[in-house]
């Protein structure tokens, strides 16, 4: 009797997350790519974006199956990422539209992408606005944590309905943990808060010699600080609901190779 696609692919996922082996192999993988900058070598739609493959699919995949109102992004650098989620909400727009046997306004999008930086430098801004995803990005400059920003941002979103978020800024805790506690009330229910470079804490400490964070103040320390606090102090999203996080294993038990282990955070 076949199996399936979906009991097959629970089963692999299992099996994945049990082997030690590969487990290890992966994470020496890990470690020599980031030794060689891999996260640089690629591009999405002629922007470079500085994300490991596995987690670009993981990012497409959620905004089809989430298909959020808004994506967050905190950190642009050279806007690959921005632009990836720009894509993919015009093609969740395009479906609905096909769905709905409606025409498609590409000038006046439903779905935004936000996209915060501390500096966005002139040139990446002006090959953004050149970008045929321009009429579904808005960018604003500053420091994510600063209380004007935070401010701006969450009267940005007031209109959305379903929230996506992805932090990817400076990597420090105590500034991930702030962002947390910023962003992370603006959630939806079933959405996610992708928290990336939690695997600086699993590389060895001599590798961020110019750097202010490491292991021990890292993304993913930030991450267990957050959530332990929300469990002790419970509180509201902006929705008015309970605020829940729980770390999707699964989604790194799939893909193997992530940035971002521990920090697949669903809202539940």
């Amino acid at each position: 009797m076949s199996v399936d696609h979906t009991t097959r692919r629970t089963e692999n996922i299992k099996n994945l997350s049990e082997d030690t082996d590969l487990a290890e192999l992966t994470k020496n993988w890990l470690f020599k790519t980031a030794q060689h900058y891999y996260s640089y070598n690629f591009n999405y739609l002629s922007r470079p974006i500085i994300q490991y493959p596995q987690d670009m699919v993981v990012m497409q995949d959620l905004i089809l199956s989430i298909k959020p109102d808004l994506v967050i992004e905190t950190g642009i650098a050279h806007g690959g990422s921005i632009v990836m989620s720009a894509s993919m909400l015009a093609l969740v727009d395009y479906c609905d539209a096909v769905d709905a046997g409606t025409m498609l306004d590409p000038q006046n999008p439903k779905r935004k992408v936000l996209g915060i930086d501390i500096d966005i430098r002139d040139h990446n801004k002006k090959e953004l606005l050149k970008s045929p995803m321009a009429s579904r990005i808005d960018m604003i400059e500053g420091s994510s944590i600063s209380e004007e920003i935070i401010a701006q941002v969450h009267e940005y979103a007031k209109p959305y309905k379903k929230i996506l978020i992805f932090l990817d800024s400076n990597h420090t805790h105590q500034h991930v943990l702030e962002e947390l506690r910023a962003y992370a009330p603006l959630v939806s229910k079933d959405s996610y808060c992708v928290v990336y470079d939690t695997v600086i804490e699993d590389l060895p400490g001599d590798q961020f010699p110019d750097r202010p964070w490491g292991p021990g103040n890292s993304p993913k320390t930030a991450v267990f600080q957050y959530l332990d606090e929300i469990k002790v102090s419970p509180l509201d999203g902006v929705d008015g609901e309970k605020l829940k996080f729980s770390i999707d294993k699964d989604i790194e038990n799939k893909i193997q190779i992530t940035v971002a282990p521990d920090g697949y955070l669903k809202r539940i």
